[in-house]
């Protein structure tokens, strides 16, 4: 009976190609093919280091095609490395599906750790890493992004995003209505040649990142303290003298003024029911 190879999920520099760790170049070296989620970017990232290999297309239109494929290539003995365009697959990128077929196969899947723009920021930022949840790519519209943020608005967990360059300006100014003059970091073009890690609460980072161009740029991830123990405590309060005021002004006045006297967010208080 043939022996099944094995899937190896290899993390792949995020800028820096001299990331690329021993254990990962030996690995794609190695394997019968490589599986990429963009096969021209993984083959300039090979032809540096010398590495000639099969390059599959593995993106998220046709991963649930090709994944019966390529757990038949594995259960034939092939073994295959399964990379992303930067950092660690399967982190805001396509291959889960193909790693739950595979492990559901009885394939064995290896991980070849290395780089993650996610764990690069928090190791920087300074803020509290015992505990925190990866949020990702925030919705590209509006309203669904601040409908989102204002869900986390109460989580006590550091909190994780990835931002494109187009949409920081955006974001940033959702996170300050939602969340306020939190403490937060954003990291840009992480172990690239203009990298920059920015501190501050979240409304002098909107300001910052408005006023120099140079940091509307790249790839960012963003990085936002956690509610705290108090958090409950604070939107109560908040909505308290939001009640009150609304008694005597508008609702979007009242949100306003009371988010200025008690820290709460203004846009979890906005629409909040009085009383």
């Amino acid at each position: 009976m043939q022996t099944p190879g094995t899937l190896h999920v290899v993390a792949t520099p995020i800028g820096n190609l001299g990331d690329l760790g021993a254990r990962a170049l030996e690995t794609l070296q190695a394997v019968d093919a490589i599986c990429a989620e963009d096969t021209r970017h993984t083959r300039q990232l090979l032809a540096h280091f010398g590495v000639e290999k099969t390059l599959i297309a593995l993106h998220q239109h046709n991963e649930m095609a090709q994944a019966s494929q390529l757990v038949a290539r594995l259960l034939g003995g092939q073994s295959l490395a399964l990379v992303s365009d930067a950092g660690t697959p399967l982190v805001s990128d396509p291959g889960f599906r193909l790693v739950r077929a595979a492990r559901e196969a009885g394939i064995r899947v290896s991980p070849v750790p290395g780089a993650c723009a996610a764990i690069a920021a928090l190791s920087v930022a300074g803020i509290a890493s015992d505990r925190f949840a990866f949020e990702g790519f925030l919705p590209t519209k509006g309203s669904a992004r601040r409908e989102r943020l204002t869900a986390l608005v109460a989580e006590p967990r550091t909190l994780i995003f990835y931002e494109a360059s187009h949409r920081i300006e955006e974001t940033l100014a959702d996170l300050v209505t939602v969340f306020g003059p939190r403490h937060a970091v954003v990291g840009r073009e992480l172990t690239k040649l203009f990298e920059t890690v920015l501190d501050g609460d979240l409304p002098s980072l909107q300001a910052r990142v408005a006023a120099d161009p140079n940091q509307r740029r790249g790839e960012f991830v963003v990085i936002v303290e956690g509610a705290g123990e108090d958090a409950d405590a604070l939107l109560a309060e908040g909505r308290r003298v939001y009640a009150k005021l609304c008694e005597h002004m508008k609702p979007s006045q009242a949100a306003k003024v009371a988010a200025e006297l008690t820290g709460a967010p203004r846009k979890a208080l906005y629409g909040a029911e009085p009383g």
